[in-house]
């Protein structure tokens, strides 16, 4: 580990989410990071020597405490927000804000959990949406901009307290089946590797990177 991977502070927005709750238990395992700030709408069920939880309205963030680096994870479906604009609301506008803030308190690398075939000229809703909150951030002033695109996500929701999703209780047995056939970029992918993949590559990227969910996969895999 480098000097520059040792001591760091991070941001993390989205710490309720699949992804994101990985995120959270891995930067706490990690040793380089000595702080890390989550920002959330409601308190956290955890507790740490380096956690610090910032209760936020992400339509009105205040000034961010300073970090080196920041993952965002926060998104929503349709279904759950209500319709397209409260579903835009969180999936780009709260990502971009947390992103420009984070800048501001010097954060130079930003991990971002999008999704395979993010595209901002996508003729699907959720897909343009992803991709133009992917160029949005391609234009702010970053060392490093690492882009995770998993494909479906094998994990279900229970856990987290959301409402049960029929399109999971029916797609992810038959992606689990489907899984070895699949090409690289549609693989299905846990949410732990997809975590994984971004602690690896965050601190140390160069550029724009972007992990597809075979890669992420790989990456995962490696962590084991």
């Amino acid at each position: 580990m480098t000097n520059a991977e040792q001591n760091r502070v991070v941001l993390l927005a989205g710490a309720t989410g699949l992804v994101g709750g990985q995120l959270l238990h891995l930067l706490l395992q990690d040793p380089g990071v000595s702080c890390l700030h989550a920002l959330s709408r409601k308190p956290l069920r955890v507790s740490h020597p380096k956690l610090q939880v910032h209760l936020v309205d992400f339509t009105s963030l205040p000034q961010l405490p300073h970090a080196d680096e920041a993952y965002l994870a926060l998104g929503t479906t349709i279904k759950v927000a209500g319709s397209k604009e409260a579903f835009r609301a969180v999936d780009f506008d709260a990502n971009q804000a947390v992103a420009q803030a984070a800048i501001v308190a010097g954060v130079t690398r930003i991990g971002l959990v999008s999704a395979g075939a993010a595209n901002a000229t996508s003729s699907m809703f959720y897909t343009r949406v992803k991709g133009e909150l992917e160029d949005a951030l391609r234009a702010l002033p970053l060392a490093s901009l690492v882009i995770a695109r998993p494909s479906l996500l094998l994990d279900y929701r229970t856990g987290l307290g959301q409402p049960v999703r029929l399109g999971e209780i029916i797609s992810i047995p038959i992606a689990r089946l489907l899984a070895p056939i699949l090409p690289g970029a549609y693989k299905p992918v846990k949410a732990l590797a997809v975590a994984q993949a971004l602690t690896q590559e965050v601190p140390v990227a160069n550029g724009v990177v972007v992990l597809s969910s075979d890669e992420l996969i790989k990456m995962g895999s490696r962590s084991v």
